[in-house]
């Protein structure tokens, strides 16, 4: 035979919590018309940056997508052309001649961004990336590479940041000394 606390007391408390938010104000998210702000560090749609002159970091070198758990990425890598008919499109040798990213497979993880090794791919705050079609969460190249700002040239073109590649990668402008400084 139960006890009078089994039969009387435990039904009780077991609807104290449904009876404790029944009458408590809900809580009623507003997506589509009233965006919150993610975390600074939130881990959204991905962005090919590129260099000050406008040349792209992307290198071609393919680490990201070896780093990538779920196969997301594809790159091919091709050369860069220097010589009269000149095509540069990264300060490097190389540089990626087809960049996709399969947003049906990718798990937003950030392990890609680790594995870069120029900081050319970054991770925006946009996670907005539902459609209504599979073949449009295929991003390429062009959907991925950051927006031209004022004072970048469309690649090709040759590199206008340093005179030297070690002045590139660092940011050096302006014409190099011979004892390899920066006149500024």
């Amino acid at each position: 035979m139960a006890s009078v606390k089994e039969s009387l007391w435990d039904p009780v408390a077991g609807f104290g919590v449904t009876f404790r938010t029944m009458f408590r104000k809900v809580f009623t998210e507003e997506y589509p018309f009233e965006k919150k702000p993610t975390a600074p560090r939130f881990h959204g749609r991905h962005q090919l940056n590129r260099w000050p002159d406008g040349l792209e970091k992307c290198i071609g070198c393919e680490l990201c997508a070896w780093a990538c758990p779920a196969d997301a990425i594809y790159v091919e890598g091709a050369s860069n052309i220097d010589g009269e008919d000149s095509e540069r499109f990264s300060p490097g040798e190389r540089y990626g001649r087809v960049y996709q990213i399969n947003y049906l497979r990718c798990i937003l993880c950030g392990l890609c961004i680790e594995a870069c090794p120029t900081r050319a791919l970054t991770m925006t705050n946009e996670y907005e990336l539902a459609d209504t079609s599979r073949a449009s969460l295929i991003y390429e190249k062009k959907d991925l590479l950051a927006p031209m700002l004022p004072g970048m040239q469309e690649p090709p073109h040759a590199m206008q940041l340093g005179a030297t590649e070690k002045d590139y990668y660092r940011g050096l402008t302006g014409a190099a000394t011979p004892d390899g400084g920066d006149a500024k």
